[in-house]
């Protein structure tokens, strides 16, 4: 891929996920510059020409010790800003983990939809497009933006790994009624690639003030392995609750599967659940929470950089993403 009029960028955080992109771009990431001053204020600065030029940032807005959501956040900002103000033709941000996208709608009387105002900020320093993956409400992060935007999916990935271990049959299970879209998504992709029927399964959930209810299971796994999916696995008593019910109703493998394995809380002991034969994520976020001897016995970590590779390379060059989105040409 020729780079002379294409800039990525990875701010420091995620430099290990950008230089994996650049790599598979066959390009070199572009040299920035961050300082942090005595009182807690910083900047970031592009130490490369980008005038006239297509500019990509990656940062994955997740919180880990030394920079929180909130420092990753604004350092994404301020540099997309500075690559406006340097005369960027498009400044593009590629965000492998939105946070705050899950607070996506008012559930209690005058609550917050930070989703919206993660837009709105985007935007206001100039952001043409963002591409993420993944996100927890579709359809609430596609009417939250004005500027473009290309929501990947990790379907593919998931299939590829999923495809050997089936055996006699499988079930995609949701583990509420909310993901049910999304487990179809990956049932029907799963389907096509087995060339066999894969079953659906979902479980009802309920969560108020932190606290999660909901018995009611629709579905047979019996004999047959279920695949609980998600967009992320957070604390993991979704997960573990669904896995559980489907042990209980004989499935003969459980596996659990999520495209953002953020591990917090009391993570490690669910992660090393016997109720589970395996865990699945992708490096969108590193699963640093864990212990390293947890994520080498029980945790299978799929590589997403080349899906955020080829979206670049296919909105510099002008290509379609349909089918890096899930969807299927008209």
């Amino acid at each position: 891929m020729a780079g002379s009029d294409i800039a990525l960028f990875a701010l420091n955080a995620s430099r290990g996920f950008g230089k994996q992109v650049a790599a598979r771009l066959n390009i070199a990431l572009c040299d920035h510059e961050e300082r942090d001053f005595e009182d807690g204020e910083h900047k970031a600065r592009p130490l490369e020409n980008v005038r006239g030029r297509d500019a990509f940032v990656v940062q994955s807005l997740y919180g880990e010790a030394g920079e929180s959501v909130n420092d990753k956040l604004l350092r994404l900002l301020f540099f997309t800003g500075a690559l406006k103000d340097a005369s960027a033709a498009e400044v593009t941000a590629v965000v492998p983990y939105l946070g705050y996208a899950r607070k996506d709608r008012k559930t209690k009387s005058r609550d917050p939809v930070t989703t919206r105002y993660i837009a709105a900020l985007l935007e206001a320093v100039g952001t043409n497009r963002v591409v993420t993956i993944d996100v927890h409400n579709l359809a609430a992060f596609q009417n939250a933006f004005r500027c473009r935007t290309d929501h990947l999916e990790a379907t593919g990935l998931f299939v590829e790994h999923f495809l050997p271990l089936i055996g006699n049959g499988a079930v995609v299970v949701s583990p509420d009624a909310g993901g049910v879209k999304r487990a179809d998504r990956f049932r029907k992709a799963l389907t096509r690639a087995a060339g066999k029927d894969i079953g659906a399964a979902f479980m009802e959930k309920y969560r108020s003030r932190g606290v999660v209810s909901g018995e009611t299971f629709v579905g047979d796994v019996e004999g047959r392995a279920a695949i609980v999916i998600d967009d992320l696995i957070s604390t993991g008593t979704t997960m573990v609750r669904a896995a559980r019910a489907c042990r209980e109703r004989g499935a003969t493998a459980v596996h659990a599967v999520a495209t953002h394995g953020i591990f917090v809380g009391d993570a490690a002991t669910v992660v090393a659940d016997p109720a589970f034969d395996s865990i699945v994520v992708t490096n969108t976020i590193p699963p640093f929470r864990l212990p390293a001897d947890l994520v080498e016995k029980r945790l299978t970590v799929l590589d997403a950089t080349p899906l955020f590779a080829e979206a670049i390379r296919r909105i510099h060059t002008g290509g379609s993403l349909v089918e890096l989105m899930g969807g299927d040409e008209d």
